[in-house]
């Protein structure tokens, strides 16, 4: 297996902070952090540069606070110079493990994302036999029990570097005995980087034809029960070689869909979970016209979409109307007083 060296000095040049300086502040320039090192780029981006290259660079404790949506779970946010130096580690190492990832491993990844995880699960559906299940596993409390150890040997079997693999894993440590910290950048590489072995496993040694994962939550489709549930069985064994164990499975046959990704989603139709419809009406309630915005786009593929802008416009009529042209567009249907302007409006 070929191995990439010579990272550490192709990422930390002065040009490649700069460029990783303005991936960290995309979207971010009204934080206070982000002002603060731009107030004094070039001093700040000299001091790093240099603490890289003599060696004495070492990440700032994270801000750690607690979240409960979707569910309770600690957050460790770095500091805004640590998350300019991980976006350099990505940069140079990112191309590198991409290529070992397989096409239907949908997170943490440009040009992929939930929508396009739907979308393959509702083929997946559609390209299965009659009578055939789906098995869906959810891995118990991942982040925090990926084993570090291993971890590094996965990273070092496609990078010898060895001061570039130092740094990596420095991001991995929040001082925790085992796992990582949920809130870095480099976390979402490295849950690709565990569970990779994983995908390989399933679909070269059980030969599953239809399978995909977002993170930590697996789906098999297609096969006869007794075939899932031996796939099953060789998938807990897997699991417990690298510390992990399955919170929860679900097998059915396809006819009853999966729940997956934020969507209820059967062979013909797809359908926004309830939270989402329960999250929606409390954003309505509330005037919250940005969360609104963001679960119709979470919608937008969706036969859930036209009974929310339905529920928008009975309910939050001020809302309705502030809504991009796209939306209110979507709305015309079924709306009466909206026919006549429908020629006036694009496609959603």
């Amino acid at each position: 297996m070929r191995r990439s060296g010579h990272l550490y000095e192709q990422a930390f040049t002065p040009d490649a902070l700069m460029a990783a300086f303005h991936a960290a502040a995309r979207n971010k320039h009204g934080k206070r952090s982000c002002f603060a090192f731009e107030r004094r780029l070039a001093r700040n981006l000299d001091a790093l540069h240099q603490e890289l290259a003599d060696g004495s660079y070492r990440p700032q404790p994270y801000y750690s606070f607690q979240v409960s949506q979707p569910k309770p779970r600690r957050i460790y946010a770095p500091a805004f110079r640590d998350l300019v130096v991980q976006h350099a580690v990505y940069a140079v190492c990112g191309p590198i493990f991409e290529r070992c990832f397989i096409a239907q491993s949908f997170a943490c990844r440009r040009g992929y994302g939930t929508h396009k995880a739907a979308d393959y699960a509702q083929a997946a559906l559609q390209g299965s036999p009659r009578g055939s299940y789906v098995l869906k596993l959810d891995i118990r409390k991942f982040f925090y029990r990926i084993d570090r150890r291993v971890l590094r040997e996965q990273v070092e079997r496609k990078i010898k570097d060895a001061r570039f693999v130092d740094l990596m894993m420095r991001f991995a440590d929040y001082g925790e005995p085992v796992g990582i910290p949920i809130g870095n950048l480099l976390s979402q590489l490295y849950a690709l980087i565990y569970l990779n072995p994983l995908d390989h496993f399933i679909k070269r040694t059980l030969g599953v034809r239809h399978y995909c994962r977002y993170v930590d939550d697996l789906v098999l489709f297609g096969l006869s029960r007794q075939d899932l549930l031996a796939a099953k069985a060789r998938i807990v064994g897997f699991l417990d070689g690298v510390g992990l164990c399955l919170s929860r499975s679900t097998l059915a046959p396809v006819t009853r869909g999966v729940n997956f990704v934020g969507y209820r989603t059967w062979a013909s139709r797809r359908f926004v979970r309830r939270r989402s419809l329960y999250v929606f009406r409390q954003a309505i309630k509330r005037g919250r016209l940005e969360a609104v915005v963001s679960i119709l786009g979470h919608a937008r593929r969706t036969h859930s979409l036209q009974h929310m802008l339905r529920t928008l416009r009975e309910n939050g009529r001020d809302l309705y109307r502030r809504l991009p042209k796209v939306y209110r567009c979507a709305g015309y249907a079924g709306n009466p007083h909206a026919r006549r302007q429908r020629g006036q409006c694009g496609r959603l």
